[in-house]
């Protein structure tokens, strides 16, 4: 985790209660390989040693962790997150955050409202249950 990162308190709480059992997580199995990538890119640029063992553990954490899940790789799973991206135009691993949260019934959780999210939050936020950490921080975080 970025100890420093923005948002890093509200992304905190959210965790701490999956490993606390209160909530359990639900991971899209391609955000599995986005995450290893930004990860990556966040403890390359913080200079840590072996930025990939970092990003690989944290990967396999994630994925053998007791509360949280990953979603099903079904067709239907597929079918909306490729409906998702091509009606609203996001990147395919947010389309499948969204697919997952509305096929589980959960929420979808975003750091902040990206460019392509934002311009489609109206449309998006009728239909599906998204959460922003942004809306939850202080403004001395930012």
């Amino acid at each position: 985790m970025d100890m420093a990162g923005t948002f890093h308190s509200q992304a905190r709480a959210i965790f701490d209660s999956i490993v606390a059992g209160e909530i359990l997580g639900l991971i899209a199995h391609p955000v599995l390989a986005e995450t290893y990538y930004v990860s990556l890119r966040v403890y390359e640029k913080l200079e840590l040693e072996e930025p990939e063992k970092k990003a690989q553990k944290l990967i396999e954490w994630l994925y053998t962790s007791p509360n949280i899940e990953l979603a099903e790789q079904t067709l239907e799973l597929a079918l909306t997150a490729g409906k998702i991206k091509k009606e609203y135009s996001i990147a395919l691993t947010d389309a499948y955050v969204i697919a997952s949260s509305k096929l589980y019934k959960g929420r979808a959780v975003f750091r902040t409202r990206e460019k392509e999210i934002q311009e489609k939050m109206t449309e998006l936020g009728k239909k599906y249950n998204l959460v922003f950490l942004e809306d939850y921080s202080s403004k001395s975080e930012e």
